[in-house]
């Protein structure tokens, strides 16, 4: 029998569905399991989440949310200007979560998170690419940061890797229904937006048999779908026009 890969979208601090939705995947302890980033804030449970990926030793990647985290705690300004984006952020959820206290391990594990994943036939990353740049030429603003150059690509900027990301809620693209699943030029978008109202919706991807596995953070509905039928194909141009619209 084949292994599964199992890939999580945005958490952002919502454990109880987090459980409920790794409850339903059961995963094998040979089975691996990837966490795209953005762990924490907005959500009541920030710290609960941080502690199961780390127990269970999954995989996780960046996102912009611990980056945010990381400035704060670098800068030593606990009144400063990173401190305060944070907490608008989603961070002020968090501080609560751990009780005004991060413990120190949960900080060394953020330092170790990778900014991306090369899985071969898939590459995983928090934001996406800069179309118009080297990899290598790359960091944290990029990768955790960037959306419309991305999403608006013409072309796949891997020809032989799918790149999945979060970061971006799906419904924010035209035409997209909460819960669905984004694709573009060889990439495919799993955000769909676990703390917004709008949705709700937390996705996980069995992406060794393109099954999607989603609860709703609120009414802990579950539901399981193959990929083809939960996303939607968006064009260049519609993300173009979509950011022309944001813009004037």
């Amino acid at each position: 029998m084949t292994l599964r890969r199992i890939i999580v979208g945005d958490v952002h601090g919502h454990y109880e569905a987090l459980i409920m939705l790794m409850q339903e995947i059961a995963p094998n302890k040979n089975e691996p399991v990837y966490f795209l980033g953005d762990l924490i804030d907005r959500g009541p449970h920030s710290s609960q989440v941080v502690d199961f990926v780390k127990t269970h030793h999954y995989h996780c990647l960046l996102g912009n949310h611990e980056q945010m985290l990381l400035e704060v705690l670098g800068t030593h300004k606990p009144a400063g200007e990173a401190f305060q984006g944070w907490l608008y952020s989603g961070g002020y959820s968090t501080l609560l979560s751990y009780n005004h206290r991060i413990p120190q391990q949960h900080i060394d594990w953020f330092k170790t998170l990778p900014l991306y994943l090369d899985l071969g036939d898939i590459w995983l990353v928090h934001a996406g690419v800069d179309p118009d740049m080297l990899l290598f030429d790359q960091s944290a603003t990029q990768f955790c940061w960037i959306r419309d150059e991305f999403h608006s690509m013409t072309e796949p900027y891997f020809s032989d890797k799918l790149i999945i990301t979060g970061h971006t809620i799906t419904f924010t693209f035209p035409g997209v229904e909460p819960g669905q699943l984004v694709r573009g030029a060889g990439w495919l978008d799993i955000d769909t937006g676990a703390y917004h109202p709008y949705s709700n919706w937390l996705t996980a991807l069995d992406v060794t048999n393109n099954l999607v596995y989603q609860v709703h953070t609120q009414d802990k509905t579950l539901r399981k779908l193959p990929l083809d039928e939960i996303s939607v194909q968006i064009k260049p141009d519609q993300v173009q026009a979509k950011r022309l619209q944001q813009t004037s």
